[in-house]
């Protein structure tokens, strides 16, 4: 398995997607604006949820300065919207069971897991452009104060 690592000016791996609720949501749809694309391991695990309400409180500001928030993991459509009702996530949360888009960005593969090496879903975060060209690419981000660092990190600290 190719680890595929995106850098700041590559082109953003387009993708179209199931959300919790059923409709299907396309990255070519929010061309025009700056969309912070963040991967996580599992809904309803308790640094999931601490990341998903990180995002989910400061999202008015983050809205106000012009990002669409879009969270993806391998849970299914169903288990999403019961993670969004449970915690009140009014972002689209999508479902990429096959792991397709989660290797197109580089978000699964070999990481460390409590000193073991191991494969999986690695917790990343990216802000694309309103051109579709990835600006930030973070691997292995921390759940907590997640949001916090990256609003410093795009100068709303």
């Amino acid at each position: 398995m190719t680890d595929i690592k995106l850098a700041p000016g590559d082109a953003a791996p387009e993708f179209t997607l199931p959300a919790a609720g059923g409709d299907s949501v396309s990255l070519d749809a929010f061309r025009g604006k700056r969309v912070i694309l963040y991967f996580y391991p599992a809904a309803m695990t308790p640094g999931c949820t601490k990341q998903a309400c990180d995002f989910r409180d400061n999202l008015g500001q983050l809205t106000d300065e012009g990002f669409v928030v879009l969270g993806v993991s391998k849970d299914k459509p169903a288990k999403l919207e019961k993670f969004a009702e449970r915690d009140a996530l009014t972002f689209p949360l999508l479902s990429d069971p096959e792991l397709e888009v989660h290797k197109a960005y580089g978000a699964y593969g070999a990481k460390k897991l409590y000193g073991k090496d191991v494969v999986g879903v690695i917790r990343s975060t990216f802000v694309i452009d309103a051109d579709g060209k990835v600006e930030q690419a973070l691997y292995n981000v921390k759940a907590t104060g997640h949001v916090a660092s990256l609003k410093k990190k795009l100068g709303l600290g």
